[in-house]
């Protein structure tokens, strides 16, 4: 059988992930094997490997002997010692990657550098600050293109890929958002201890080159939160540099029975609570893709997402800077109504997924890539 390897760095990617490896794991065809590292490994941000390890893969390798620091570089040359480690002893034929994390920087570099074809999921998308040149840069490293939709494709074009290896497939985590399986709201907010009826999300992560206003933006941010006498479902930052600002500030909220903060929340867990969400806040990712499944109101602050939604499309999304009075007056005048639509796929990307594994011509894929030269 071919071994895939999925390389998994947060909750965020192993939440688009695992839909597709276990479907690997189920094949006849193919062995699933899964290399856990990154912000999964870190205590203070849930230490969610163990939800990893808790959907029982055969194999799975946990990077515990990696360290974290501050220092996005220093981490990456971690990874890519480790992980090349881990390839040479398994042989994998395939590497698989997600988004724009420097776990998924490190897997294309080991496999471009060691001639193990890299697929590279949600490639051609629009990150903002230093995650969209990683997100190109994974894609210009790796072979074959697993997009979204026909804009990301376009984008990719845009960078001198081969059309030829290009695939639509829609983005896998809407398959678990649109699964029956979904445990109900009163056994997640059992589980968590979630005393709200009703209650909104906050997901804000740091914009790295914006560290010098990351204290002064989240406390601008609370400050319309506290003001604005909802309950809130916190859930912590990407360990990007400046979470520890974030953080800092989360801290005064402790005795706010207004808040209830968590450093992770088991993926299937946080989907019902954004199902049923008033609203979302913050500039995570899932405030301008899952949110839209759902059609629940959205209050995207900040530029970190900025140029990856359309206002005339996205019609559930509104768009405010960090500065109190403006947040807290869209907060007093957000539309509860759900206008559901989705352009990052129908909820089939595991099937596609799949299928495309089974094509002779994927195996075949030329490893030495070309630019092609847009003609004008």
């Amino acid at each position: 059988m071919k071994k895939i390897v999925f390389i998994t760095g947060t909750r965020a990617d192993y939440g688009k992930l695992k839909v597709l490896i276990q479907n690997v794991e189920n094949s006849e065809d193919f062995e699933a094997y899964v290399y856990v590292s990154g912000m999964h490994l870190q205590k203070e941000y849930g230490g969610t490997y163990e939800e990893v390890l808790s959907d029982h893969y055969k194999h799975v390798q946990v990077a515990f002997g990696l360290a974290n620091t501050r220092e996005m570089s220093f981490n990456l040359g971690n990874i890519i010692c480790d992980f090349s480690g881990y390839v040479k002893h398994i042989c994998p034929d395939m590497i698989v990657v997600h988004g724009d994390r420097i776990d998924a920087l490190a897997g294309a570099a080991v496999g471009a550098l060691n001639n193990i074809l890299v697929a590279h999921i949600e490639g051609g998308e629009l990150s903002g600050t230093i995650d969209e040149s990683i997100r190109h840069a994974i894609s210009k490293l790796s072979h074959i293109h697993l997009v979204c939709n026909e804009r990301a494709k376009q984008r990719l074009v845009q960078l001198g890929e081969e059309e030829r290896r290009i695939y639509l497939m829609g983005s896998p985590d809407i398959d678990i958002m649109y699964s029956e399986k979904l445990p109900d709201l009163d056994e997640v907010c059992s589980r968590y201890d979630i005393p709200f009826e009703r209650y909104a999300i906050l997901m804000y992560h740091p914009v790295t080159t914006e560290y010098n206003q990351i204290s002064h933006n989240i406390q601008n941010i609370l400050s319309a939160l506290e003001k604005s006498q909802y309950n809130y479902v916190v859930i912590y930052p990407n360990n990007d540099l400046g979470s520890e600002l974030i953080l800092c500030e989360y801290e005064h909220l402790a005795h706010n029975a207004k808040f209830r903060i968590f450093p992770s929340i088991r993926f299937e867990h946080f989907l019902t609570l954004l199902k049923n969400a008033e609203f979302m806040i913050g500039n995570s990712s899932a405030g301008v893709r899952e949110t839209c499944v759902y059609g629940i109101p959205t209050i995207d602050i900040g530029s970190r997402q900025s140029g990856r939604y359309d206002l005339s499309v996205s019609k559930n999304i509104v768009h405010v800077e960090e500065r109190t009075d403006d947040i807290l007056n869209v907060i007093s005048d957000i539309n509860t109504h759900r206008t559901m639509s989705s352009a990052f796929g129908n909820g089939n990307s595991a099937q596609i997924f799949m299928q495309i594994l089974k094509e002779e011509d994927i195996w075949n894929i030329k490893m030495q890539k070309h630019f092609v030269d847009m003609i004008f």
